[in-house]
């Protein structure tokens, strides 16, 4: 199925019904008196979280959504039917956005949550209403009110606890591969990944993080080179974003040191220009496929001079999978501590510490614990 995470569309709700004029007439009561029924009010658009749908496809070949209209009221005080909502499912992690305004509107981000997008018109009143002791023949009635009406932007957001961020074959879907069990296409040339893709790390029975394995990032990507920036809101909802860096070369003469710092920049540069909150975020610098330098450790050291990075950094291979336990563990506490913070209201037990499990073998090809 196509992936697609953006889409706009026409929500409509329902217009509430007119209220009634009328006045009883039967056989032997000459003065019945009024009797007119209110409108029944318009129907809603609502939309709601599901975790079994991961795309916005459907949304693009059917534009427009509109509820139901309510009736008008009737004689012999007969209230109009309401109209009937409408509900539109949509991913976990879809945004709403008023594309008049620009304005976010709503934010789905937990399964089976639902929110009213266009809420549906209000029925009028009929002259049952208007009676009185001084107006006791009342022609006067409501009309009901038009409901809301929007062009909706809806962005997804994919929910991943780490983003793997990198130039286009930097390793992020061989190193997903091997850390859980999502097989996203891995292949030797740019952009194999052309969507995002979710992997599951489970490091105990208790304990496990999402990863997202986002398309690759090349210098330009603010002005529409390679991807551009299409998939970059992915990584906004991330805790850690792991900078995979390539640090290999194709000819032993050549020093690789140079250029893996010059795309680490360029990577910081389109951050920065998307935007700057995200280039905020906790970031874990990736040196990656050390199995094929020849001296990794003098690698990882030439590279931390040359760049004057300051924070985190591992040496892996994500092909062999060396070194790739130490990284999957630190961050299971790192994600664990974000959640911690988020929700300090989840404290853990002791029998939730994080420990080893000793099914974990990241030297395997499928990941799988």
């Amino acid at each position: 199925m196509k992936f697609v995470d953006e889409a706009t569309i026409d929500v409509i709700a329902g217009r509430g019904g007119h209220g009634s004029a009328s006045f009883r007439r039967e056989k032997f009561i000459p003065k019945g008196g009024p009797d007119g029924g209110d409108g029944g009010r318009g129907g809603s658009v609502i939309a709601v979280a599901d975790r079994n749908i991961n795309t916005l496809i459907d949304f693009r070949y059917q534009r427009k959504h509109a509820a139901g209209n309510g009736e008008n009221g009737r004689g012999s005080a007969m209230y109009g039917a309401s109209g009937k909502d409408l509900t539109i499912r949509v991913p976990v992690g879809t945004v709403f956005y008023n594309v008049e305004t620009g304005e976010e509107m709503h934010d789905l981000a937990v399964h089976n949550q639902s929110c009213v997008i266009a809420k549906g018109g209000r029925g009028g009143l009929g002259n049952l209403h208007f009676k009185s002791s001084v107006n006791r023949a009342p022609r006067q009635f409501t009309k009901g009110t038009p409901g809301e009406e929007f062009r909706i932007r809806m962005e997804l957001k994919v929910l991943a606890d780490v983003g793997l961020l990198g130039m286009p074959n930097a390793g992020k879907s061989t190193l997903i591969r091997q850390i859980s069990n999502a097989r996203p296409k891995v292949a030797d040339y740019p952009f194999t990944t052309l969507h995002p893709n979710l992997g599951v790390v489970r490091t105990s029975p208790n304990h496990s993080f999402v990863v997202a394995d986002i398309p690759g990032l090349i210098e330009g990507a603010a002005d529409g080179a390679g991807l551009g920036h299409q998939f970059l809101r992915h990584l906004s909802r991330t805790h850690i974003l792991l900078h995979l860096v390539d640090v290999s070369s194709p000819d032993p003469d050549e020093d690789p040191i140079p250029m893996a710092v010059q795309e680490m920049q360029a990577i910081e540069n389109e951050l920065e220009l998307y935007d700057a909150e995200l280039a905020q975020k906790p970031r874990w610098l990736v040196l990656n496929k050390l199995d094929m330098t020849q001296d990794p450790e003098a690698v990882k050291n030439q590279f931390i001079e040359a760049s004057g990075w300051q924070g985190p950094v591992y040496a892996i291979s994500a092909l062999t999978g060396a070194n790739v336990e130490p990284l999957v563990w630190d961050l299971q506490k790192a994600v664990d501590a974000a959640h911690q913070a988020l929700h300090p209201e989840d404290t853990p037990t002791d029998a939730d510490a994080v420990e080893i499990d000793p099914r974990f073998d990241p030297s395997r090809s499928d990941g799988d614990l």
